[in-house]
């Protein structure tokens, strides 16, 4: 049996017991119809909740691959922005988040130059062999549903076959470029400039005082040295 369907039956005896018990302690069949709904109600409600929150996810992998593999078109700032938040209000819902979804959020981080967060995720997932997929062996109830419904994806590729196109291209991305992704990351940050100190002001040269200052002869002293020149008889 399936865990879906697994869980599905446990809840479903759990509303069996839950009736039993009431209707042992005498309480009236309107009453536990009354409960009994509510409990489905609230039940379904639930479920649905779930599997959207495990839908965000594969919606987010839509849009980040039509960024990434995309190189001829020019995105917005904000567009790329907007998927990047998506993406992370995504992840704060889920503790163990699959390894493809953090690589995505990386590869978008550098691709709009954040590349302090985009080493922070791509270091996981390529040096941290325990966020591998073959080491996670006790799933939350997130990443269980998540698998869940990727395996039908895979399974049934006219169920959703723009998702599924989606995520191979972001695993081929993955596989190739995740490694010099955080290198680049790296060297981006060790070779960040700095900024340039304003340059000091040099200080005026000044003469020095052991040079004689000769002020210069008076007008009148030149006048007549002139003159006298011109009355020298000529030989």
């Amino acid at each position: 049996m399936k865990s879906a369907n697994k869980r599905f039956t446990q809840k479903a005896i759990a509303v069996v017991v839950i009736v039993t018990l009431l209707y042992g302690a005498g309480v009236a069949p309107v009453v536990m119809m009354f409960i009994t709904g509510v409990v489905l109600i609230v039940f379904m409600f639930s479920r649905r909740s779930q599997n959207r929150e495990i839908e965000k996810i594969f919606d987010f992998y839509l849009a980040a691959d039509s960024i990434l593999r995309d190189e001829d078109r020019s995105w917005y700032g904000f567009e790329v922005s907007e998927v990047i938040e998506n993406g992370e209000m995504v992840l704060d819902a889920m503790p163990d988040p699959p390894p493809l979804h953090l690589f995505t959020l990386g590869a978008l981080h550098q691709l709009v130059g954040n590349h302090s967060t985009a080493l922070e995720y791509l270091s996981h997932i390529v040096d941290d062999e325990s966020f591998d997929e073959r080491n996670r062996m006790a799933p939350s109830g997130q990443l269980r549903r998540y698998v869940n419904l990727l395996r039908k994806i895979e399974a049934e590729p006219s169920f959703a076959p723009q998702t599924l196109g989606a995520i191979r291209s972001l695993e081929r991305i993955r596989r190739r470029r995740a490694a010099t992704m955080l290198t680049e990351s790296r060297m981006a940050l060790k070779i960040a400039p700095k900024t340039e100190e304003p340059a000091k002001p040099t200080a005026p040269v000044v003469a020095s005082s052991t040079i004689p200052v000769v002020a210069p002869p008076p007008i009148s002293d030149v006048l007549n040295d002139i003159y006298a020149d011109d009355n020298l008889p000529s030989n």
